[in-house]
C-alpha cells in the first residue's frame, strides 16, 4: 500500500506539473511567461495568443487535476483511509501546477487544475461555485475576486453535500494555496489597482 500511494502521490505531482500553457506559448512561437501577467495559465493565454489556446489551455489544466485523483480512486485499494490518499493526489496535482517540477519549482495559480480535482471531489460543488465565479465576477468586473470567491466556498459546499472529512480538509488546503497564490491580485484589489475583466483581467 505504501508503495502504491508513493508512486500514486509522485505520478499526480508530475501530471499537475506539466505547464501546458507554456508548452502551448512555445509551440506558437512565444514565452507566455514573459507577456501579458507573466502567468502559465489560461487567463494570460488566452490574453497573449488568443481564446482558442486560452479554452485549449483552460481544458488541459483542468485534466490534469481530475485525472489524478480518478486514477488514483481506482489504483488505490479502498480502506479506512481511501478518501484521504485520493484527496491527498488531488492535493499533489495542484501542487505541481504550482511548483512544477519542470519550471524550475515555479508555476501557475492553481484555479483550473483545483477545478479538475473539485470536479471529481464533488461535482455539483463545482456547479454552485461557478454561480458564484459568475456572480462576483459581474458584480465586480474582476476574475481573480470570482476565482478567490469559488475556491474559498467550494470546501464547505463539499461538506454540506456529503463530502467526507477528509474530502472537506484536502479541499481547504488547496483553497488555501490558492488565496496564498493570488496574494499579489488581493493586493491590487485592495489597493483598487486590479484590472477589470473588460479590460483583461490580471489573474
Amino acid at each position: 500500500m505504501t508503495i502504491t500511494l508513493i508512486a500514486a502521490l509522485s505520478l499526480s505531482y508530475l501530471t499537475g506539473s506539466i505547464p501546458f500553457g507554456l508548452l502551448f506559448s512555445r509551440m506558437a512561437g512565444k514565452d507566455v511567461r514573459k507577456e501579458g501577467s507573466g502567468n502559465i495559465g489560461a487567463t494570460n493565454v488566452n490574453r497573449v495568443l488568443g481564446k482558442k489556446l486560452g479554452i485549449l489551455t483552460l481544458f488541459c489544466d483542468v485534466v490534469k487535476g481530475f485525472l489524478p485523483v480518478f486514477v488514483a480512486s481506482i489504483v488505490l485499494p479502498v480502506g479506512e483511509h481511501w478518501a484521504l490518499f485520493v484527496g491527498l493526489c488531488g492535493l499533489a496535482a495542484v501542487l505541481g501546477h504550482m511548483f512544477s517540477i519542470y519550471l524550475g519549482f515555479k508555476g501557475g495559480k492553481g484555479v483550473a487544475t483545483a477545478l479538475g480535482v473539485f470536479l471529481f471531489f464533488s461535482p455539483w460543488s463545482v456547479a454552485i461555485a461557478l454561480v458564484v465565479f459568475v456572480a462576483v465576477v459581474g458584480a465586480s468586473g474582476f476574475v481573480s475576486a470570482g476565482s478567490l470567491a469559488a475556491a474559498g466556498l467550494i470546501p464547505f459546499f463539499i461538506l454540506l453535500l456529503g463530502g467526507s472529512a477528509s474530502i472537506f480538509l484536502c479541499s481547504a488546503v488547496i483553497a488555501i494555496m490558492i488565496w496564498v497564490k493570488h496574494s499579489s491580485n488581493i493586493g491590487r484589489l485592495r489597493r483598487g489597482e486590479e484590472t477589470s475583466w473588460k479590460t483583461k483581467d490580471s489573474a
